[in-house]
């Protein structure tokens, strides 16, 4: 027997049986050594400039059908997009979370405004709507579509990706598209709509292994009430560098909740907030392959290596 076989005999402890091993990310360098992966975090400044960030979004309105849903979002730099026209999905679903219908919301954003008679001079528009006589037929049908709707239990599921500028801003989910008088036709009041929310996915980026979105998978369901939501995102520019050195540009995020319940004197609509700022900081995130000796190898090496210690006996 050769010395290879002979050290391949030895072992210490019972072998496992394979089913109840586990593969960690190691990498063997046959015999004795071993290839491992250690992570490193650096912080930069962030020198990134004229980008766009991506905002991936996918949350379920259960309580709200899709025909009175509306995404608006506007930054510190002034720029105000209404009903955006991005490439944002609306679901129809029913009662029991099923899908019965699908459009793309920039369609939704053109029948909304038809409907609802809300154009840029929509001062007009809402003057003559004081008037039960000022709804058109088209929007009479509208107010219909959607108390059955509600009558039925629909909810909506709205999802996609908005590219807004890399700037500090927010965007919200709520209403807020349709005509005042509309809105009160169909709700009766502000307090009747109910934002209740489930959030599936919101990402500011494409995943890395082990990047956590906070938001994932949050649930607010409302009962009996209704009020706003707003999550303030705190934005943090990501970097992460695979072994193969290819290198993955994304954000992570943390965030802080807060809910305000409406009450009979609010003029306001309930409406669920985002809104995000980024961090001047870049994390890097590294990972590094460390060659290492297997620790029960290196404890024999060591035994054999060891001089052994000389005491003094004093009689």
């Amino acid at each position: 027997m050769g010395v290879k076989q002979a050290l391949r005999s030895i072992d210490a402890f019972p072998r496992a049986e394979d089913h109840l091993l586990q593969k960690l990310n190691l990498v063997p360098l046959y015999p004795f050594y071993y290839l491992n992966t250690l992570t490193v975090h650096q912080m930069s400044v962030d020198l990134k400039r004229g980008e766009t960030l991506p905002i991936h979004v996918n949350m379920t309105f259960p309580s709200l059908p899709c025909d009175v849903l509306s995404m608006d979002a506007i930054d510190m730099s002034g720029k105000h997009e209404v009903d955006l026209d991005t490439n944002i999905w609306k679901l129809r679903l029913n009662s029991h979370g099923h899908i019965i219908g699908t459009e793309y919301i920039s369609d939704l954003v053109e029948k909304e405004h038809d409907h609802s008679s809300h154009k840029h001079d929509e001062h007009k528009n809402e003057t003559d709507a004081l008037n039960l006589l000022g709804f058109d037929e088209a929007a009479e049908t509208m107010i219909k579509k959607v108390k059955q709707a509600l009558a039925d239990g629909e909810g909506c599921r709205v999802y996609g990706v908005l590219d807004v500028q890399r700037v500090a801003g927010n965007f919200h989910i709520s209403v807020h598209g349709l005509n005042i008088y509309v809105a009160q036709m169909i709700f009766g009041g502000s307090k009747n709509v109910n934002v209740s929310h489930m959030i599936h996915d919101l990402s500011f980026g494409p995943k890395y292994p082990g990047i956590h979105n906070p938001l994932d998978g949050t649930n607010r369901i409302l009962h009996d009430t209704s009020g706003t939501f707003k999550y303030y995102i705190k934005i943090v520019p990501t970097e992460y560098r695979y072994l193969s050195k290819d290198i993955l540009t994304t954000n992570q995020y943390s965030v802080t909740e807060y809910y305000t319940p409406m009450n009979e004197f609010d003029r306001t609509w309930p409406a669920v907030y985002f809104l995000y700022d980024l961090s001047p900081i870049t994390v890097t995130i590294k990972k590094n392959a460390v060659e290492c000796l297997d620790r029960w190898m290196f404890r024999i090496i060591e035994s054999f290596t060891k001089k052994p210690s000389t005491r003094s006996i004093h009689k």
